[in-house]
């Protein structure tokens, strides 16, 4: 309440009804409810990366002090201090960090930016409630530069894959190596042992397996014989003509 005689009173006035002298004294109405608020601000990072970030603020007056806030600042009194000190801690923060960990650590820059903008705002008697990061863009050669970095690790990953597939495919190909050996070998040692009677078997087997496949055929009569066994025809099947 602003008093022609006192000023403005020092006890602020809470909602409802009162009564007021006329002309002597004019009530000014404060909104002291939670009031949302936008900053905005181009800044550069650690690493000299110019970054484009956007901060939502809740914000309202200490209504202890509103009479101090009134004389000092006015109703107004967001929007003449909390775009400037926001720039000033939104600059200051993020000057902490290098760009990539503005991404990776959102949580954390968040948590700096309400800590330091939380003291400032302490100092013009308004309240912060909330604070939280809603828009982070880089420029364009930044942007391009952590797509190529996101492209060359998605190729380095490509490649250990071939690598190790390669190094699977080779340790295959001694193992098979090794069991062809080991078969040979045995082969080998069984033929010694049995003498000429194995590789008989095989041919005899061998010489089935070729007639079964030939009498099959329709212009095939007979097979000649002949060999080590001794002459003489093996009749495999007649035709129907």
């Amino acid at each position: 309440m602003y008093d022609r005689i006192s000023g403005v009173l020092d006890t602020p006035i809470s909602e409802g009804t009162h009564f007021r002298m006329p002309w002597f004294q004019t009530p000014n109405i404060m909104d002291i409810r939670m009031r949302p608020r936008t900053i905005s601000s181009v800044t550069g990072t650690k690493d000299l990366q110019m970054v484009n970030i956007s901060l939502r603020v809740l914000s309202k007056p200490d209504v202890n002090v509103l009479s101090r806030i009134y004389r000092n600042l006015g109703t107004d009194f967001d929007e003449r201090v909390l775009p400037s000190i926001g720039n000033e801690v939104l600059k200051a923060v993020v000057a902490q960090y290098q760009a990539e960990q503005l991404l990776t650590q959102r949580a954390s820059v968040s948590a700096a930016v309400r800590s330091e903008l939380t003291k400032r705002a302490a100092e013009f008697n308004i309240l912060i409630d909330d604070v939280a990061i809603t828009h982070l863009s880089f420029g364009t050669e930044f942007t391009k530069a952590v797509e190529a970095k996101q492209v060359a690790q998605q190729e380095a990953e490509r490649m250990r894959f071939v690598v190790m597939k390669s190094d699977q495919e080779r340790k295959a190909a001694v193992v098979r190596a090794e069991g062809e050996s080991e078969a040979a070998r045995l082969i080998s040692d069984a033929t010694r042992s049995a003498g000429s009677g194995l590789i008989e078997l095989r041919r005899i087997e061998a010489a089935k397996d070729i007639a079964g496949q030939m009498s099959k055929s329709r212009n095939v009569v007979y097979l000649p014989g002949g060999g080590a066994g001794g002459g003489g025809n093996v009749l495999l099947g007649l035709n129907n003509t």
